[in-house]
């Protein structure tokens, strides 16, 4: 059960740090005017991309190193 709690954290850290990233981007240039909420989408999309990236990466490195 504390594997569950310790991924969910690992998860959740990196979800945040890919939100924190990608707010640095100015992606305006790339996207269609007017589409506030397809943008909106493709941005949780792309963060949860790479919460799962990363998170998945941090969680083989430590049962790796262990």
């Amino acid at each position: 059960m504390i594997n569950f709690y310790v991924k969910a954290i690992i998860y959740l850290f990196c979800f945040l740090l890919s939100l924190f990233g990608l707010s640095s981007l100015d992606y305006n240039r790339f996207l269609k005017q007017n589409r506030v909420a397809q943008a909106q989408t493709l941005y949780f999309i792309i963060a949860f991309s790479l919460a799962y990236l990363m998170g998945t990466m941090i969680i083989n490195l430590i049962y790796f190193l262990q």
